[in-house]
């Protein structure tokens, strides 16, 4: 189902979670520790078409995974960013900043195949999700794999202390003569879905006036989260793979420009949001 919001269309993908990681990341990560009452969220989440208890079940959720903290003043209930969120936002941060987000860094390919005890599924799935994010996609039972040099090190620092040593085993790769890597690719990712992930992005942000948005803060927020969910779409694969007219230059330059356009207001927004309740 799709829903107008003030002239802007939401999509499935964007979910209270992913507006709430997306305002923490712009406005909590990089700033001094701050307490920000719920109803900040609540508002910014109400323009998204977001009702107000679904935005506390989400902010109730990171807390109790250990992304905020929560504390009360009175009758108001704040939650501060903590530094395993920091951790956290500040590795999404890194990717969607990065000067080319949509095409992988450097050449040939990362490969990866890795062995978790069917008892420690929790760890897997934090496995295969920061796999997903860096670009990775199944190539076959086992084996992943990943356009470009993968920094791996940095990629899973967060899971260093819990994976016992040699459950991961990762190499570099390169194509071979005879070996084209076209069906391996369309086999693995999905190149028509990721194609379709960009036109709904640009279809949604390209035409977008000050008139036909919510508040620059709620549109920032808007934003950031769709832009960070075609990012995880998007491992950036070798342009050649692609095909012509691949959508994904015009997806950049939209989401600087409006990145741009937002940059003053949204912060002076966000900055009179939090004095209010103080």
């Amino acid at each position: 189902m799709m829903v107008t919001v003030s002239g802007v269309v939401a999509g499935r993908g964007r979910s209270p979670r992913s507006l709430v990681l997306a305002l923490l990341g712009e406005y909590m990560l990089e700033s001094e520790p701050q307490s920000v009452r719920a109803g900040l969220f609540i508002e910014v989440l109400e323009g998204a078409g977001v009702q107000p208890p679904a935005t506390r079940s989400t902010l109730d959720r990171l807390e109790q995974t250990g992304m905020l903290g929560r504390e009360r003043r009175g009758r108001e209930v704040l939650f501060t960013l903590t530094s395993p969120g920091a951790a956290v936002l500040r590795e999404a941060t890194q990717r969607v900043r990065f000067p080319e987000p949509l095409h992988a860094d450097g050449n040939g390919w990362t490969l990866v195949t890795f062995s978790v005890p069917e008892g420690q599924r929790t760890l897997r799935h934090r496995l295969r999700s920061t796999l997903t994010w860096e670009g990775f996609a199944p190539l076959r039972d086992g084996l992943w794999i990943a356009p470009g040099a993968v920094d791996l090190r940095r990629a899973m620092a967060a899971l260093e202390g819990d994976l016992p040593a040699g459950t991961v085993v990762a190499f570099r790769a390169e194509e071979l003569d005879g070996f084209p890597m076209g069906d391996g690719v369309r086999g693995a990712w999905d190149i028509e879905a990721i194609r379709a992930a960009h036109q709904s992005f640009i279809e949604t942000w390209e035409d977008v006036s000050a008139e036909a948005v919510p508040s620059a803060l709620t549109s920032r927020t808007m934003l950031v989260a769709d832009w960070l969910a075609l990012v995880r779409t998007d491992p950036g694969l070798p342009r050649e793979l692609l095909g012509e007219a691949w959508p994904a230059l015009q997806s950049l330059e939209i989401y600087r420009r409006l990145r741009s356009a937002t940059e003053k207001s949204s912060a002076a927004e966000f900055a009179r949001l939090v004095s209010a309740s103080r």
